[in-house]
């Protein structure tokens, strides 16, 4: 490779049906990497390769395909744009450089891409807007623009125009950046501003210059227009992506530095780790330290390193520093796990799974099930799953039911198991109501000795969970406190309503150990009993999940939308009516809404618009929610828990 060759990790995002995955295949076709154009209505696409994808027209993973053009070396990452599969745009947002954000000129700001739009800004993203589906009857695209501009940000700065819209004929070609776009810029750019401020203009040169550093610093948002089904915008926004996006040099000096964004399982080599790797380099037999918080770091040999173009594999036996490869031999990797050292990761959270299903296979394969539940969580950790070996259950975390068709394709698919699932049910949690104190003292039968005494607090709704701890190490000594941390996130899984415990503060407050009758497992026995007490103490509050909707439908329907709302347990802003259509947003449970978009399809005809976004939680009325079973044995049955936690059970 040339050393003027520049690398950039470029990842495309859009809600579902927006059209991103067809502007992937138009720009691979546009600029040589790929001979034919794929359509996903035939099912020819590069980046949507899996059976399941091509059958069903949408992505369900994201996928990386190179393409290489005037000395730029591209990595596309498509990503999926339903709402059941955000945890993968989430892992990919992860190690991307820059990002192309594809919104329909038809259907507007829909819900995933807000939701993607506020992740790129949290982790500092340049991003372009393609502001696709011109040529379709009824887009509205100054209109969209407005609507882009009040919602996402007065800096999207379009550098094309557009003719004919709503028709075949539609085109776009460049335009000079507008003076409400010139100032946009000027408020980042001091001499920029001097010249307006002083009656000039800035000339062509200048602004593009300020909309390049602008751009780079993920300030200012370059937007082009288009249709990608006919590539109308397709060259203007290659060039866009060479013009404005920050590229970097390979960077094969010093340590090897990356992290794991992507588990794989290939057939013959087993667990794939794709790594995107920021300095160093590494090749085949290398030895690899993967660092992951809280563990040791774990060594492994590299056997393979493959260059992944769509459902192509390429062994190259070498990687350098900002690129991105698959490799083989890691067979411990997880998504998020580090190679080497790097100073900090970017992660954000934009999924959360909302309905918890249970798994019965086939007869006598108990384990060979829960095997492939693993593997399948490695590649997807959103999916969570739990084993209860006395109840003989097998449940896991899923975001939608689209994720289960799929979940059952692959379990037949890849590893020849036919599954049933249970109807989904929703995913509560539960939070302290006030304060509450824990104690544990576990001085008997001998030789043991741990004494814990922790304090819950509760905290806003979406604080998550902390832990402090305010004794030394003379009180208890410094090991069995990290015991008592691990014990504590641990026993929060299940609390006293049988949902994990958020939204709330554990101090450890007091306690003790004894310098010769204390074992190290001791405190991990006491310390869930003064979990569970002090849960107890303070008394749970149920907490329902919430899903925002927005509904456009005939002007004729608002009363009834309204009504359905209500009925939901729904609150909503007030309806917006224009053109004869009204549109509707509103935040509702999810346990009421779960069957919801079908009623709705059929109320219009199929002729309505609905998209849902995950919304948060808030407290909910015991009666109105669900309590779940608690599994296992419950640490206030003290007696059964420590013969349980002693091995005394069998």
């Amino acid at each position: 490779m040339q050393s003027k060759t520049r690398l950039l990790n470029l990842g495309f995002l859009a809600h579902v049906d927006a059209g991103k995955t067809t502007t992937v295949e138009q720009m691979l076709y546009h600029t040589g990497a790929s001979r034919t154009l794929g359509a996903v209505d035939k099912g020819s696409t590069l980046t949507d390769f899996l059976p399941i994808e091509r059958q069903r027209g949408i992505s369900v993973a994201s996928a990386s395909i190179a393409m290489e053009w005037d000395n730029l070396r591209v990595n596309i990452i498509d990503t999926p744009g339903h709402m059941d599969f955000t945890g993968e745009v989430e892992r990919a947002l992860s190690v991307l450089d820059a990002a192309v954000l594809v919104v329909s000129a038809a259907e507007g700001i829909q819900s995933q891409t807000e939701r993607f739009w506020k992740a790129l800004r949290e982790m500092g993203i340049p991003t372009i807007i393609f502001l696709n589906k011109l040529d379709r009857q009824g887009c509205l695209p100054e209109a969209v623009l407005k609507s882009l501009h009040n919602i996402l940000s007065p800096k999207i700065i379009p550098i094309t125009t557009y003719h004919n819209p709503g028709d075949a004929s539609a085109y776009v070609e460049n335009c000079l950046i507008s003076e409400d776009g010139i100032l946009e810029l000027c408020e980042n750019d001091a001499d920029l501003a001097t010249q307006y401020l002083g009656g000039i203009i800035p000339n062509t040169a200048d602004t593009e210059a300020a909309l390049i550093r602008q751009t780079a610093t993920a300030i200012a948002f370059p937007l082009v227009h288009g249709a990608a089904i006919s590539g109308v915008g397709i060259p203007l926004l290659a060039e866009a992506i060479k013009k404005y996006l920050p590229s970097m040099p390979l960077a094969p000096e010093g340590d090897p530095a990356g992290v794991v964004y992507k588990i794989e399982h290939d057939k013959s080599l087993g667990k794939v780790a794709h790594v995107r790797l920021y300095s160093g380099s590494l090749k085949n037999r290398d030895i690899l330290a993967l660092h992951r918080p809280g563990i040791e770091p774990v060594n492994e040999k590299i056997t393979q390193i493959r260059k992944v173009s769509g459902a192509k594999r390429e062994d190259i036996g070498h990687v350098s520093g900002n690129e991105i490869a698959a490799i083989c031999g890691l067979n411990s990797a997880k998504v998020g796990d580090m190679v080497g050292q790097i100073s900090k990761q970017r992660n954000t959270r934009i999924a959360a799974p909302l309905f918890n299903v249970q798994v019965t296979g086939p007869a006598g394969k108990e384990t060979q099930l829960l095997q492939a539940i693993s593997e399948l969580s490695d590649e997807d950790p959103l999916m969570d799953y739990a084993w209860y070996k006395d109840e003989r259950e097998l449940v896991i975390s899923i975001m939608g039911k689209i994720q289960l068709e799929i979940l059952t394709y692959l379990l037949l698919e890849r590893y020849g198991l036919a599954v049933v699932f249970s109807a989904p049910s929703v995913i509560y949690k539960e939070t302290p109501e006030k304060r509450g104190i824990g104690l544990e003292s576990y001085t008997m039968p001998k030789p043991c000795w741990a004494v814990v005494k922790l304090q819950v607090d509760p905290l806003p709704l979406g604080s998550g969970y902390q832990y402090e701890s305010i004794i030394d190490g003379q009180t208890i000594k410094y090991r069995y406190q990290n015991h008592i941390a691990t014990a504590t996130a641990e026993a929060l899984k299940q609390g006293r309503l049988g949902w994990e415990v958020t939204d709330l503060k554990v101090t450890l407050i007091g306690g003790g150990d004894h310098k010769f009758h204390t074992h190290p497992l001791d405190f991990f026995l006491a310390t869930p009993i003064a979990v569970m007490r002090a849960l107890e103490d303070a008394g749970p509050t149920l907490l329902e999940p919430l899903v925002k909707l927005k509904l456009t439908a005939d002007e004729a329907l608002r009363g009834r939308i309204i009504g359905d709302i209500v009925e939901m347990r729904g609150e909503f802003d007030t309806p917006v009516i224009a053109g004869g259509k009204v549109d509707v947003e509103a935040i509702v449970p999810v346990a009421s809404s779960v069957d919801y978009p079908v009623q709705f399809a059929s109320l219009t005809s199929g002729k309505g618009i609905i998209s849902i976004d995950f919304h948060g939680y808030k407290k909910c009325p015991h009666e109105l929610g669900a309590v779940c079973k608690l599994r296992g044995i419950d640490p206030l049955d003290r007696d059964k828990w420590i013969l349980h936690k002693r091995g005394a059970l069998g």
